[in-house]
């Protein structure tokens, strides 16, 4: 679908204007506490390896 044909008309509020809707998976991974924990002490490591080399 072209952005810039104006011939296409489009109607408001149709399964179009919508966003799509997550996954199986997606949700599982979204609600699992202990995936969440897993990326949270992914996301402190890398941090804390810029902040220590950042302070060599």
């Amino acid at each position: 679908m072209n952005p810039y044909n104006k011939d296409i008309k489009t109607k408001a509020y149709s399964s179009n204007s919508y966003s799509t809707l997550p996954t199986r998976t997606t949700r599982f991974f979204r609600k699992c506490v202990i995936w969440q924990f897993l990326r949270f002490l992914v996301l402190n490591l890398k941090i804390m390896r810029i902040i220590v080399g950042g302070h060599s």
